[in-house]
C-alpha cells in the first residue's frame, strides 16, 4: 500500500479537530463538568464535527445510497444511527409510511427533525418518530415503538419493522454482532430487509494492516468509530436459532457488492448489502 494512502486519514483528523475543538472549547467553558463526563464530551465534539462533515459524506456515497435505498425500503424504516437524518433524503415517501431515526447523541436530532420534515415526514402526524437509544437496546426500541405504532401496526409476537436500515454506523456501535443479531431477530418482521452501506475491514491485507493500525487513534477523533470492523462478514454470516433450536442462516435472501468506483488502497473501504430475513 502506498505510504500517502496509508496516512490519508491523518488529513481528516487534522481537519476535523481544526473544526471541531472551538465550538467544544465553548460548550466546556460554559459548562466546566463536561470535562468529568467524557461520553458526554465526545458526543458535545461529534455533533459539532459533524455540521461539518455530514454533508460531504453523505454526498460522496449519494450514488451508492440512491440505488441501495430508494428502490428498496418500505413500510416501516428503523435508521440505526441516524446522524442527521441523512437517510430521509433517499426515501420514497409513497413506499415507506414511518422514519423512525435511532440516534443517541440528542445534539443531532434537530438537524434530523429538519431533515425529516423536508421530505415530508413530521412527529405531528406519525410519519416521523425520534428515538435516543442506542441500537443495542432493543428494550427500549420496541417499548417505544409499542407506545408510538398504531395497534393495526404493532403485535406483541411480530417484530414492528419493515426496514432496517444502516448507513456508516456499525462501525460505531457497542458489541457489533451481538446488537445486529438482536436487532435482525426481535424489531425486523420476517421477510424484512436490512439495507446496508458500511466502511468495513478491507479484502486485502496490507490495507487491512493499516486500518487495525490506525483504528485506536481515529476511534478517539470520531466517537469510537472503528475501520478495522468486518461489518459485511458479520451480517452475511448471521445465523438465527429455529424452531428447531438449530442454527441457520437469518437470511433468505442476501447479496453484498463494493462500492462502484472506489480504490483498492483506501482505509475507509466500503461495502453494500441488501439482506432479506427468513
Amino acid at each position: 500500500m502506498k505510504l500517502s494512502n496509508a496516512f490519508s486519514l491523518l488529513t481528516d483528523l487534522r481537519f476535523g479537530l481544526a473544526v471541531a475543538w472551538m465550538p467544544t472549547l465553548k460548550a466546556i467553558l460554559a459548562s466546566p463538568t463536561l470535562l468529568f463526563r467524557p461520553h458526554a464530551l465526545s458526543r458535545v465534539y461529534m455533533a459539532n464535527l459533524w455540521l461539518t462533515f455530514g454533508d460531504g459524506v453523505d454526498g460522496n456515497g449519494k450514488d451508492t445510497k440512491n440505488a441501495l435505498i430508494t428502490p428498496h425500503a418500505y413500510g416501516v424504516v428503523l435508521d440505526i444511527g441516524a446522524g442527521h437524518g441523512h437517510t430521509v433524503r433517499y426515501l420514497n415517501a409513497e413506499r415507506v409510511s414511518r422514519y423512525i431515526a435511532l440516534e443517541p447523541n440528542a445534539l443531532m436530532h434537530p438537524q434530523i427533525r429538519a431533515q425529516a420534515n423536508a421530505a415530508g415526514f413530521h412527529e405531528a402526524d406519525g410519519t416521523l418518530i425520534i428515538l435516543a437509544c442506542g441500537a443495542e437496546d432493543t428494550k427500549s426500541i420496541l417499548s417505544a415503538l409499542a407506545l408510538a405504532l398504531p395497534a393495526a401496526e404493532s403485535s406483541p409476537t411480530v417484530p414492528p419493522v419493515d426496514t432496517l436500515v444502516s448507513i456508516l454506523t456499525l462501525c460505531t456501535i457497542p458489541e457489533p454482532q451481538r446488537t445486529i443479531s438482536n436487532l435482525v431477530r426481535d424489531v425486523l418482521k420476517p421477510g424484512g430487509q436490512f439495507l446496508m452501506y458500511e466502511h468495513v475491514l478491507s479484502q486485502r491485507e496490507d490495507v487491512a494492516w493499516w486500518q487495525r493500525f490506525w483504528a485506536p487513534l481515529w476511534s478517539l477523533g470520531f466517537d469510537g468509530c472503528r475501520m478495522d470492523r468486518p461489518s459485511d462478514v458479520w451480517v452475511t454470516e448471521l445465523k438465527v436459532e429455529s424452531e428447531g433450536g438449530e442454527k441457520q442462516s437469518a437470511w433468505r435472501e442476501s447479496r453484498t457488492w463494493l462500492k462502484e468506483g472506489e480504490e483498492e488502497e483506501n482505509l475507509f473501504f466500503h461495502s453494500v448489502g441488501r439482506f432479506v430475513k427468513q
